[in-house]
């Protein structure tokens, strides 16, 4: 070992070692590979291959040339990564439905949207395209700097002109070490409007210049859902941006309907979308869709998506846009590179270090020119001079022996420099003639006005910005075009509905608390006195307690005799077959063992001109808000404060402004105005809604409406319709009047409805028999009255609830 420590091997860390080498290597692959330069929005790959179509002279008035050739000038000189890396990234910047403003101009098969790849380098062609001589214009000025190629052999720049904000108008994406970029490409006229009018107010803000550039703009257009993420991405540089397809809804003929997609998410492979909707239909987490084409051609995209005559073709769509890449999420990181420096940058930050480097190039640009003009405005003064004493510098060159001879004369004679004494030298003899004396004297006016001007730029700052605005505004002349992306406010955020039909269901509650939803569908309809459909089968101990009509959409609130309102939405209310028994509502309900739900009404939202208006078994009511009733809280909330050995019988949704009717187990009921109960709070008690005798309970209550009849069903199903008209208004809190007379016949009141003869109710019994009935077939009869057969009934069973259907065409007996 001594040995070896003589021969120049020196002993290292490994840890130190292994940090540093991967250091390096991370900063390598961060600004040698994955990261735009802030500047020209370019990485080196793309700027070496657009120098080299340069200096190919690839022009756009230029015929195409072979890609493979611009692959093997870009390999050998200044990119030595492989030619499959260099020919990959020269497709994408010819593909117009990957770069908003595509810099290559290709011609053969440079891949589709399908996800078809380009044909192999020795067949495409490519030149550069119009917009991107501005990338590369007066690159020959010193405008930029330029660095030695990998081998030495050749110089390529450090960064483009650029002219054109690339970074934001054509976007870039790529994984470093440790970070990533995704900047969205954006329109070209709406960035150099921002551009200009941070120029021209230098203290605007990010929500200032977001008013101008509106987002994202992208090649396969589709839109953007809400403005939060865009909003995000430009005022902190990270943001995420909801991008759907945009469709819409076609008939096709008999009686179905199709949706078409005409515009993808950006970078979203069609041929596989497609694919994924067949392996959705086919694994049956999509239903409706009977067929599904591609109809796309070089008019523009066009697939349609078939559906059954029957399925809802909105619900169809959101669940697209859930579990395909219908629906985007374009997850922006403006990250790039800031003097060499990896940055996450801000919509202002980022126009203004393109600025920042614009300025730079026409200084640069300006003292070039300068330069050049004081060069040659020099050499015309010698010719001046020399054309003014033309016979002494003819005498002077002729008595001289060498050119050098000449030279140094003429210097010391006419006090000249050494280049005019050298241009004068090399003087054709046209110029002798007057009219070469006029073309040089007007040459050397024109020189000393651009001199001028030059200088003055140099020296003015608002000079070098209005260049600036001025090319700007001729670059959105030639290339600017209008927006593709449509930006919407809609809310991308759908809820579990959004992706459920809505329709009609039947939800029934036993007497122990088992719940289930099914299609109000299932039920036909029935002539009165029918057998009926079992609707359930229950346990013997058990019967059904409520039944009730309403939407999937529809919130649910659960009101228990206890006084507590619990909330589901109706979709979440498990769906079972006709005649099974449900689910135990204290599998969805944080309720106790000795709570039941005694009421539940369905709510669309919690609007603020609502009331619930509630009833106890013992006659209180209460008017409140529903506001106060927008909790999503489990565990349930107090809805009303009731006295012991009171229960709570009926909640309705009103306005405020109904009148209100309660029927009592005896026969009695109290119609009263609404407006008699003053609003509540949510936890109040409530007051006296009628005077009960005796052992009389309430058993129902419903609000009145127009050209409806009360209908009154007793438990050993009798009923009938009595006019509203014979119930008159009474102040609230008295004893009512005669509903219908109870008997051992007929029994004790079961409910008291509201009804149109259009309507159907459906009645059900405790052994979980269902009938279903137009209200129109119950005859009408008066107030003291018993009522008629309306169901019959297996002996030891009774009616325990009834409920509202809607009206629709009666179907026969089967």
């Amino acid at each position: 070992m001594p040995s070896l420590m003589g021969k120049n091997v020196v002993p290292i860390d490994i840890n130190d070692e292994m940090r540093n080498s991967y250091l390096d290597y991370a900063m390598s692959v961060i600004v040698g590979r994955a990261l735009p330069d802030v500047r020209d929005g370019l990485k080196p790959v793309h700027r070496r291959i657009l120098y080299a179509m340069h200096q190919l002279g690839m022009t756009p008035d230029k015929p195409h040339r072979k890609s493979a050739h611009i692959v093997g000038q870009v390999m050998s000189k200044f990119h030595p990564h492989g030619d499959s890396a260099i020919y990959d990234t020269l497709v994408r910047l010819a593909q117009d439905f990957a770069s908003r403003y595509p810099l290559i101009d290709g011609h053969g098969n440079f891949g589709s949207v399908d996800g078809d790849a380009a044909a192999a380098m020795r067949y495409t062609e490519a030149r550069m395209a119009k917009i991107t001589m501005e990338m590369l214009s007066d690159i020959e000025k010193n405008t930029v700097d330029f660095i030695p190629n990998y081998d030495g052999s050749d110089k390529e720049p450090v960064v483009l002109p650029a002219r054109l904000p690339n970074l934001l108008v054509n976007g870039s994406s790529g994984i470093a070490v440790g970070m990533a970029t995704n900047i969205p490409p954006h329109n070209l006229g709406e960035v150099i409007d921002g551009v200009i009018h941070l120029i021209k107010n230098p203290n605007s803000s990010s929500e200032d210049l977001m008013k101008i550039i509106k987002g994202p703009d992208f090649p396969t257009a589709a839109k953007i859902m809400g403005r939060e993420g865009i909003r995000s991405a430009y005022t902190t540089g990270r943001g995420s941006i909801k991008v759907r397809a945009q469709t819409s809804i076609e008939r096709i003929g008999a009686g179905k309907s199709a949706i078409i997609v005409s515009e993808l998410p950006y970078a979203v492979n069609k041929a596989k979308l497609i694919e994924k909707i067949a392996d959705l239909v086919k694994e049956k987490k999509i239903d409706g869709i009977t067929d599904l084409r591609d109809e796309s051609d070089r008019r523009g995209m066009r697939v349609v998506i078939e559906l059954r005559r029957d399925a809802k073709p909105q619900v169809l769509l959101n669940q697209l846009y859930k579990h395909t890449q219908m629906q985007e999420t374009f997850g922006v990181i403006m990250l790039a590179l800031v003097n060499g420096q990896p940055r996450v940058l801000t919509l202002r930050e980022t126009l203004y270090f393109y600025l920042d480097h614009q300025k730079e190039v026409i200084v640069r640009r300006t003292k070039f020119d300068l330069d050049k003009a004081e060069a040659r405005a020099h050499i015309v003064e010698g010719l001046l001079i020399a054309l003014d004493h033309i016979d002494e510098v003819i005498n002077t060159i002729r008595s001289s022996r060498t050119v050098e001879t000449a030279r140094d004369a003429l210097m010391e004679k006419f006090e000249l420099t050494r280049k005019q004494a050298e241009a004068i030298l090399d003087m054709r003899l046209q110029r002798l003639t007057g009219l070469e004396r006029e073309k040089l004297d007007q040459e050397y006016e024109d020189l000393k006005d651009k001199i001028a001007y030059f200088r003055s730029v140099l020296a003015d700052e608002a000079k070098v910005y209005g260049i600036i605005m001025d090319e700007l505004t001729e670059i959105k002349k030639k290339f600017s075009d209008s927006r593709r992306t449509l930006i919407t406010d809609e809310d991308v955020n759908m809820e579990v509905e959004d992706l459920i039909p809505e329709e009609d269901m039947v939800i029934t509650i036993t007497n122990q608390g088992y719940i289930k939803r099914i299609s109000s569908d299932t039920y036909r309809s029935q002539k009165r006195g029918g057998r009926g459909i079992t609707a359930m089968e229950t346990k013997a101990e058990d019967f059904v307690r409520h039944l009730f009509i309403t939407s999937t959409h529809h919130y649910f609130l659960f009101f228990t005799n206890k006084g507590k309102v619990y909330r589901l939405k109706v979709h979440e209310i498990p769906e079972a077959g006709r005649t099974a028994k449900g689910t135990p509502l204290v599998n969805l309900l944080y309720i106790d063992q000795d709570e039941k739900v005694t009421a539940v009404i369905p709510v669309r939202e919690f609007a603020l001109d609502m009331y619930l208006f509630m009833a106890t078994r013992q006659g209180v009511v209460k008017k409140t808000e529903l506001r106060q009733f927008n909790t999503s809280r489990r565990d349930g909330i107090i809805a009303i404060t009731l006295d012991e050995g009171d229960d709570l019988v009926e909640v309705k949704l009103t306005d405020g402004n109904q009148e209100i009717i309660l029927g009592t187990r005896e026969g009695l009921a109290i119609r009263f105005s609404e407006e008699d109960v003053n609003p509540y709070g949510r936890t109040a008690r409530g007051v006296k809604g009628i005077t009960l005798m005796g052992n009389d309970k309430v058993v129902s209550m419903d609000t009145i409406r127009d050209e409806a009849n009360v209908l009154v069903v007793t438990v050993n199903g009798f009923g009938k319709r009595t006019p509203v008209s014979d119930y008159r208004l009474q102040s609230r809190g008295g004893k009512g009047i005669i509903n219908i007379k109870t008997s051992e016949r007929n029994g004790e009141v079961v409910s008291l409805q509201l009804v149109r003869p259009e309507e159907e109710v459906m009645m059900i019994t405790a052994e979980g028999i269902i009938i279903r009935i137009r209200a129109g077939d119950v005859s009408v009869m008066g107030r003291a009255t018993q009522g008629v057969t309306l169901m019959r009934l297996d002996e030891g069973d009774k009616l325990v609830a009834l409920a509202m259907v809607g009206s629709e065409e009666e179907d026969t007996d089967k």
